[in-house]
């Protein structure tokens, strides 16, 4: 499915489960995030530590277990987990020897934020067929 309008992009992924990495920036043409879906099999780690200029990152754990690195720190991670991480931070992410780790991430500019869904949303006149 793809959908196209003047305000929005709707695509499909596919099946999520096989593809293992998804990257979403220029499917969807985004403008102020990155944003991925990654699957990392049973035992592999991601091959590098790695830090950002500018873009922190912000991670929903979405199945299974894992590890992550974090300036110098190692604890485990699972579903359900959420966290973010300053540009700055030495970072790197590996599935657990029994289980895949299935993770979505989203990168952004840190400091950047200047509203959210309380302050930056605004009511809209039209109304789906639901309401």
């Amino acid at each position: 499915m793809e959908k196209l309008g003047q305000n929005y992009k709707v695509i499909s992924c596919g099946d999520i489960q096989s593809l293992g990495r998804v990257v979403l920036h220029d499917t969807l043409a985004l403008t102020g995030a990155e944003v991925s879906v990654n699957e990392l099999p049973a035992g592999v780690s991601v091959p590098f530590v790695h830090t950002h200029k500018n873009n922190e990152e912000i991670y929903v754990v979405l199945s299974g277990k894992g590890f992550l690195f974090i300036d110098g720190d190692e604890f485990e991670i699972k579903e359900g987990d959420a966290f973010r991480i300053d540009p700055k931070g030495e970072r790197c992410i590996k599935a657990g020897d029994t289980s895949s780790l299935r993770f979505i991430c989203v990168q952004a500019k840190a400091n950047t934020l200047e509203g959210f869904t309380e302050t930056d949303g605004l009511p809209a006149a039209s109304k789906p067929s639901w309401l």
